[in-house]
């Protein structure tokens, strides 16, 4: 091997490796778990393992046809993860992911123990691979469409993109390139699929810090006393991350539950959701928790009705009972013991 193809298999290999070590990230490490993440996960994985698929088949054309399998067959839920991923983020509706994962998965399967690769190479030479392809391009163009709100800030100079948004764009263009240069390799070069793959990943990583950084650097004072509100969509969106730590993860149980800690957790800035609650919601940040407190304690009442309401005031996080009485008149216009006797 040359120095050149040393170079190539290098740079390849590194982006591959690194998507690895994000997946894991993904799927396991990352917080809040939520669905989003794991699509993520499961998408760089996907990436990765068809990168490595390339390279070694490009540096041994003898490799085993059960890898070939693998790695066509991993090809065949990028598109999928992209769009998964791109749907859990922008939408609320998202119950039947899932099953949509299901289903392709155990098609999947079948298709490779009933036609392997080994014993039907015409088979997916010839016609799966440009399944897998025109699959994935499908995938692709219905996630653009998810994302049109986003291209229009993205072209329109009146909005800025948020750091989500920015994040939304990188993978969906990377997986475009991707896709592209797998599909153009017989006019320039098999491993161009494998090194867009290290280029986007780096370029992706250097927009994002270049981004976040920028976004940390904006004046306190001036979001502090800015009186916009922020778009529609991107509260909606800011809203239902929000949420999910909320619920999944149970922080309003916590009594110690500062703006700046709940900021912290969903990977936000503590002026942004400041500016959220205050203007979007028209509400302070106690109220915003408490109404989730609140709801936890009807539930509580309902269903455990034999528990002291200073006990529940407890488990639902609030510090005295004068504050859960106060709280719950407010919220429901009406008294623990009162909602217990309707």
């Amino acid at each position: 091997m040359n120095l050149d193809n040393k170079l190539i298999f290098f740079f390849s290999a590194l982006g591959a490796f690194n998507s690895v070590i994000l997946s894991v990230y993904f799927l396991i490490f990352a917080k809040p778990f939520n669905k989003s993440n794991y699509f993520l996960g499961g998408l760089l994985a996907a990436l990765s393992i068809r990168v490595w698929k390339s390279l070694f088949f490009y540096y041994n054309p003898e490799l085993s046809k059960i890898y070939l399998q693998i790695g066509l067959s991993a090809c065949f839920f990028i598109g999928p993860f992209l769009y998964f991923y791109v749907k859990s983020k922008i939408s609320k509706s998202n119950r039947f992911l899932n099953y949509h994962f299901l289903f392709l998965l155990i098609f999947v399967l079948s298709v490779g123990f009933i036609y392997p690769y080994q014993k039907n190479l015409t088979l997916w030479t010839n016609y799966f691979y440009k399944a897998i392809n025109f699959q994935w391009l499908a995938y692709i163009l219905v996630s653009a469409f998810l994302l049109k709100n986003v291209f229009r800030k993205l072209f329109g100079r009146k909005q800025k993109l948020n750091y989500d948004e920015i994040w939304l764009l990188s993978v969906f263009f990377g997986v475009l390139i991707i896709w592209t240069a797998y599909n153009t390799a017989s006019y320039t070069s098999y491993l161009v699929g494998a090194l867009s793959f290290s280029f986007i990943f780096y370029i992706s990583g250097l927009l994002l810090f270049y981004k976040r950084k920028k976004e940390f650097v904006v004046s306190v004072k001036k979001e502090k006393y800015a009186n916009v509100q922020i778009r529609k969509t991107e509260a909606i969106q800011l809203l239902e991350k929000i949420e999910s730590t909320l619920i999944n993860e149970e922080l309003f149980k916590n009594p110690n539950l500062t703006l700046p800690l709940l900021a912290k957790k969903n990977n936000i800035r503590p002026q942004l959701l400041s500016q959220l609650v205050n203007n979007n919601l028209n509400k302070s940040f106690s109220q915003f928790i408490n109404e989730y407190r609140i709801e936890e304690a009807k539930k509580l009442l309902k269903t455990k009705s034999h528990l002291k309401v200073e006990t529940i005031a407890e488990q639902c996080g609030f510090n005295s009972n004068s504050t859960f009485y106060t709280a719950f008149k407010k919220i429901t216009h009406t008294t623990p013991s009162k909602y217990i006797n309707k």
